[in-house]
C-alpha cells in the first residue's frame, strides 16, 4: 500500500467500532499484509505502516488520534481542578543534596513549577548563591534538559551535557567555570556519555550521525570514544577506541581524580559490563583487561593509595566491596574487602577517608560507615523506611545526605562522622500533611508461593471494606529497584482516599541477582504472576475490588501492564501504559532495543524462545471481542529509547479488538521522550491526563 492510500485511510472518516453509542469513535487505522515467519510460523503485523514516525501517513494517524484522546478529557468534569491542585501541590521549593567541588557547592534548585531546575553555586554555606547554570534558558519551551555536568582536575573548565525534546540524544558543550563563559567546543551526536577529563581535554561517546529522518528510530551501531581537546572543532577529535566486530555494545571511559588510572566500559551482551584499565602513568600504555564476563557488574568505586576499590556482583548475587593493585589488574587478583551479607549493596562512595555503604533490606535502604581495611564501623540510622544519597569528596569530612520516602518529600541533612549524628540541613515545605497517611509494609505469596514486598500508602483512618480505589505501579526488570519516594503528583488521589502501592516484582534488584534473574527471559512471566497476585491480595484483604483497581508502570512497566492487561482483562478496571514495550517480537529492531536481550531473550534466538515471547507480547495477545479495561497508553515523538511504534501498533490493535465501552486512548506527546527531562509544564499536563483518566474511570468523585 502506498503512502497516498495510508494517508487517505488514516485520516478518513470517524467510525463506530460497534452499535453502542456510548463507546467512543476511532480512526479508522489502515492495514497492511505484512507477515514475519519465525521458525516457519507466520505471524501477522497489520500495523507495521505505522514503525515509520516520519511519514504523513503516520503524523495524520496521530493528529486523528490526539484529537480522540483531547475531546475525551475535556469532558471529565473535574480534569481543569485536578490541574489546579497538581500545581499547587507542586509550586514548592525542591533543593537538591550539595556537593563540593574545589573549594565551592553546588546544588540544583527548582523555584516551584520552573520546567527544569537550575544549578547554583556559592563560595560558602553561608554564602549569597548565584546561579551557575539556567537549563531554561537554553530554549524558549523548557524542553532542554541539563542531564550532567564534569569539571576539570584543576577546576578551570566545565563540560556540561544537554538533552533535547526527552531524547537520549546527548550535546557537550563548555565553560570556563569561575567566569562562566561558554566557549565555542561543541559536541553532537554522543549517547550514554558524560565527559571524563585528562589534561586539557576530555572523552566522550558517540555515535556516527544518524540517517536524516530516522535520528529517532534506527538501530544505534558502532558506539565509539573520543578525545576532545579544549578549542578544537569536533571534526578533528581524536578517535580512541571502537570495536567493529561488537557493533551492538557501549563502550565508554573514565579516569581517575589524580588522573593515574583510566577504565574503559563494555556492555550490552549480558546482564553486567566488562572492564579494562589503562595506567595513564606510563606513556603508550594500552588497555589491559580487569574482567571480561559481561553477566557480572564490576565497577570502580575510587583509586586511592595505590589501591582500585571496586563494587562487583561476581560471585556476589548481594554484591560486595573488593580491592586491587593497579599493578596487578586481573579478577584473579581482587581481594574480598567488604565480603558479600545478607542484605543487598546497592551503593558505596568514599568520603572522609571512609567508605559509605548503602545496603537494601526489604526495599528500603540502610546506610552504613565502614573504615577502608573494610571493617563496620557505625550505622547511620535514617528518619524512617526511604530512599539516601549522599554527597561528599574522599578527603573531605563534610558530608550530606537527602533523603526521601512516601510521606517526606526530598530532604537534606547534614552528617557528623565523629558523632554518627546528623541535622536537618534544607527541607521543602509542602501543601501536604505527612501525619495524615500512613505506609505500611506487606509480604504475599504469588503464584509459585514466592513472597513478595508491596508498600501500601493511604490516608489515615481508611476503612477496608474493598470500596477504595488503587493505583497499583510496578516495574519488574532490568535489575532496577523500587524504593519509597515521594511525589506531590499522587497527592490529590491520597486526599481523595485513593490507595498507592508499590511492588517489588521479580525482575528487579531488591534481593540481588538471584531476584534479578527468576524474572527474565524464560522466567519473565513471574513478573507477571507476581503483579497480578499483588492485586488479588488487596481484594482478598479488602483493600479494594477488581473495579476499583488502576496498574500503572512506564517502559519496562509498560509491558508489565500490557501483559497484566491482556493476560486478566477481568481483574482491572482501568490500565495506564506508559511509553511500553509492547511488540516483543520486533523490540530488538529499533535503536538500542538489542541491549535489552539480557533481560528479554529475542525472537531470533530459538523457536522456543520465540514462542515463549509471543506467548505474553502485549501487541500479539490482544484477542477481539474481549472487554479489556479502561486504557491509556502514552509516548511521545522524540522517544528514541522505546519508539513509539509500539504504542502505535498496541493503541490501534486494542481499538480493534476491544469489546464494550471502556475507552482505550493514546495520548501521544510532542517535543518529549521516554521521561527524562520532560518541563514541569508537560508533566503536569500529562499527569492531570492521567490521573482523571483513573479517578474518572474508578467511579470518584475527587474535591479539591
Amino acid at each position: 500500500m502506498n503512502n497516498k492510500n495510508l494517508f487517505l485511510l488514516a485520516i478518513g472518516l470517524m467510525m463506530m467500532s460497534c452499535a453502542e453509542q456510548q463507546k467512543l469513535m476511532y480512526p479508522k487505522t489502515a492495514t497492511v499484509d505484512s507477515v514475519d515467519v519465525y521458525f516457519g510460523e507466520k505471524v501477522s503485523d497489520p500495523y507495521r505502516w505505522l514503525e515509520n514516525d516520519t511519514s504523513a501517513a503516520t503524523a495524520a494517524w496521530v493528529k486523528a488520534e490526539n484529537k480522540v484522546t483531547n475531546d475525551y478529557f475535556s469532558k471529565i468534569p473535574f480534569r481543569k481542578a485536578l490541574l489546579k491542585r497538581l500545581e499547587k501541590v507542586a509550586n514548592y521549593e525542591k533543593i537538591g543534596t550539595p556537593f563540593k567541588k574545589y573549594g565551592k557547592y553546588y546544588f540544583s534548585k527548582n523555584d516551584g513549577l520552573q520546567n527544569q531546575s537550575v544549578l547554583y553555586v556559592q563560595d560558602s554555606l553561608n554564602g549569597e548563591p548565584r546561579v551557575f547554570l539556567d537549563p531554561n534558558k537554553l530554549s524558549d519551551d523548557g524542553t532542554v534538559a541539563l542531564t550532567g555536568i564534569s569539571f576539570s582536575h584543576d577546576g578551570k573548565y566545565t563540560a556540561y551535557t544537554i538533552s533535547r525534546s526527552g531524547s537520549d540524544w546527548t550535546e557537550i558543550y563548555v565553560m570556563e567555570t569561575e567566569s562562566g563563559k561558554k566557549l565555542d567546543d561543541h559536541i553532537q551526536w554522543a549517547k550514554f556519555t558524560d565527559a571524563s577529563w585528562q589534561g586539557d581535554g576530555f572523552y566522550y561517546s558517540a555515535y556516527d550521525a544518524p540517517v536524516k529522518g530516522k535520528e529517532f528510530s534506527n538501530v544505534n551501531e558502532n558506539h565509539k570514544i573520543y578525545y576532545h581537546k579544549i578549542g578544537t572543532p569536533q571534526s578533528q577529535d581524536q578517535l580512541i577506541y571502537q570495536n567493529p566486530a561488537h557493533p551492538k555494545r557501549f563502550y565508554s571511559v573514565s579516569v581517575s581524580e589524580d588522573e593515574t588510572v583510566m577504565f574503559l566500559y563494555e556492555s550490552g551482551d549480558g546482564r553486567g559490563n566488562a572492564l579494562y584499565m589503562k595506567d595513564l602513568r606510563k606513556p603508550d600504555s594500552s588497555f589491559v583487561p580487569m574482567a571480561t564476563d559481561m553477566d557480572y557488574q564490576y565497577s570502580p568505586v575510587e583509586v586511592m593509595d595505590g589501591k582500585i576499590y571496586l563494587f562487583t556482583n561476581y560471585d556476589a548475587p548481594k554484591s560486595c566491596i573488593m580491592i586491587t593493585d593497579p599493578a596487578h589488574p586481573a579478577l584473579k587478583d581482587w581481594k574480598a574487602l567488604v565480603p558479600e551479607s545478607k542484605n543487598v549493596l546497592s551503593g558505596a562512595q568514599v568520603i572522609g577517608g571512609k567508605l559509605f555503604l548503602t545496603y537494601d533490606k526489604d526495599a528500603a535502604n540502610h546506610a552504613y560507615v565502614y573504615g577502608l581495611d573494610g571493617k563496620e564501623m557505625q550505622e547511620i540510622k535514617l528518619p524512617s523506611l526511604g530512599s539516601v544519597g549522599f554527597s561528599g569528596e574522599k578527603d573531605d569530612k563534610e558530608c550530606f545526605f537527602g533523603f526521601t520516602s512516601f510521606t517526606i518529600p526530598g530532604a537534606t541533612y547534614r552528617y557528623d562522622m565523629d558523632t554518627n549524628s546528623y541535622k536537618l540541613f534544607r527541607s521543602p515545605k509542602v501543601q501536604f500533611n505527612a501525619d495524615d497517611f500512613v505506609t505500611e509494609q506487606v509480604f504475599y505469596p504469588s503464584k509459585d508461593g514466592t513472597k513478595i514486598p508491596m508498600f501500601i500508602t493511604y490516608k489515615k483512618g481508611l476503612k477496608k471494606d474493598g470500596k477504595n480505589p488503587v493505583f497499583l505501579y510496578g516495574y519488574g526488570g532490568f535489575n532496577i529497584s523500587l524504593y519509597p519516594g515521594f511525589s506531590s503528583m499522587r497527592i490529590p488521589f491520597l486526599e481523595n482516599g485513593g490507595i498507592y502501592a508499590q511492588v517489588n516484582l521479580r525482575g528487579g534488584g531488591e534481593y540481588g541477582e538471584e531476584w534479578h534473574i527468576a524474572g527474565t527471559k524464560m522466567n519473565k512471566q513471574n513478573v507477571f504472576d507476581d503483579f497480578i497476585a499483588a492485586a488479588e491480595y488487596l481484594i482478598n484483604d479488602k483493600y479494594t475490588n477488581k473495579d476499583k483497581i488502576a496498574i500503572v508502570g512506564g517502559s519496562n512497566g509498560g509491558l508489565l501492564v500490557g501483559a497484566c492487561m491482556t493476560q486478566r482483562p477481568d481483574l482491572f478496571r482501568v490500565a495506564i501504559a506508559q511509553v511500553g514495550v509492547m511488540d516483543m517480537l520486533r523490540y530488538h529492531k529499533f535503536t538500542i532495543g538489542w541491549n535489552w536481550a539480557s533481560d528479554y531473550g529475542t525472537s531470533a534466538d530459538s523457536k522456543e524462545m520465540f514462542e515463549y515471547l509471543k506467548g505474553y507480547s502485549p501487541l500479539h495477545n490482544l484477542k477481539p471481542g474481549t472487554k479489556y479495561p479502561a486504557t491509556l497508553v502514552t509516548t511521545a515523538d522524540h522517544d528514541d529509547r522505546v519508539v513509539p511504534a509500539h504504542s502505535f501498533k498496541f493503541a490501534a490493535t486494542l481499538q480493534a479488538c476491544n469489546e464494550g465501552t471502556n475507552p482505550t486512548v493514546i495520548r501521544i506527546d510532542s517535543k518529549a521522550g521516554h521521561g527524562g527531562g520532560k518541563p514541569m509544564s508537560k508533566i503536569l499536563q500529562e499527569q492531570a491526563d492521567i490521573y482523571s483518566f483513573i479517578m474518572y474511570n474508578l467511579g470518584m468523585k475527587p474535591k479539591f
